[in-house]
């Protein structure tokens, strides 16, 4: 595979073990997976990995197997944390590949520790009164994810000038995740829409639950409409980290970003009714978007051409 040779990855259980995490990707996170062909070959691996754990632990807290306690279940994937950075390589695939990114890239252990805490607040905190409240939660869930890509995409200044936009990253595709998923979010008995923000309107979880039943309300289109626009603000902060990156990662992130932000998009071309239904960038737009890249990074890409 020609991504784990580009990046040095010849073990055969490793690289199994990053397989697996590059089927979670294009399995779950497809428009993520789409920006990653847009890295050179040889981070994608990486991209993968750091997705494919994020992926799992998300997975066992929202989707638990039948009988399993989530919260024991995260205690035991925070001690394979625990081996990841004492050097071992956990038998499970998704954290053998991770232990090596880790090694590779040098990703922070309170990056890691800081996105199981995220997850572990998702079994007993179910809203928010302000979007201060709910900083310590997206900071973990989504600012750290943001923050663990960064040393794979490269800076072409120090880390910490490029962290602040990077974390806006996070903060953005999260802030729109609350967006598309409110509804089903609503199902799991969670809402992360700040709550007082939503008082301003006239909206609480009642009226929310009216409208998941398929009842107008322009109150709820209101308050959508701004959270929206504040979700805009954060991608422009994002945005203006693209140019401290290498360059040959800049089109990966900002493909992420035209096409996640298009789900804001497709929110307000459905006037804002994501209650009962579910906002999707098509197909059709995914690749209008990604593959003029594509063929450009095809080209750069072939042997004798200049990088």
């Amino acid at each position: 595979m020609s991504e784990l040779d580009a990046a040095g990855i010849v073990e055969p259980a490793l690289r199994s073990a990053y397989t697996e995490c590059r089927r979670i990707n294009a399995h779950h996170g497809r428009t993520f997976f789409l920006a990653t062909r847009l890295l050179p070959a040889r981070a994608r691996p990486a991209a993968h990995a750091l997705y494919g754990f994020a992926r799992m632990a998300d997975e066992l807290v929202d989707n638990p197997e039948p009988g399993t306690d989530p919260a024991v279940t995260l205690d035991k994937v925070a001690g394979l944390v625990d081996e990841v950075y004492d050097g071992s390589a956990p038998a499970d695939p998704v954290l053998a590949a991770l232990a090596d990114t880790v090694a590779r890239y040098d990703i922070r252990r309170d990056l890691v520790d800081a996105f199981l805490h995220s997850m572990r607040m998702d079994l007993t905190v179910t809203e928010y009164a302000t979007y201060a409240d709910l900083g310590e939660y997206i900071y973990g869930s989504a600012c750290v994810i943001g923050l663990q890509m960064l040393p794979v995409f490269g800076t072409v200044v120090p880390l910490e000038e490029a962290s602040p936009s990077a974390a806006a990253l996070g903060e953005a595709f999260q802030l729109t995740n609350f967006l598309r998923d409110v509804g089903e979010d609503l199902d799991r008995g969670r809402l992360y829409l700040p709550t007082s923000e939503l008082a301003a309107f006239g909206v609480d979880r009642a009226v929310l639950l009216n409208a998941r039943r398929g009842e107008p309300d322009p109150r709820v289109r209101a308050a959508l409409a701004v959270a929206v626009s504040r979700t805009r603000a954060v991608y422009r902060r994002a945005e203006a980290g693209i140019p401290l990156l290498r360059p040959e990662s800049r089109p990966c992130v900002q493909t992420a970003i035209t096409l996640y932000e298009g789900i804001l998009d497709e929110i307000e071309a459905m006037d804002y009714a994501v209650l009962n239904r579910r906002a999707v960038v098509g197909t059709g737009r995914r690749l209008a978007v990604a593959l003029p890249a594509l063929v450009r990074r095809a080209v750069t890409s072939r042997p004798g051409r200049p990088r």
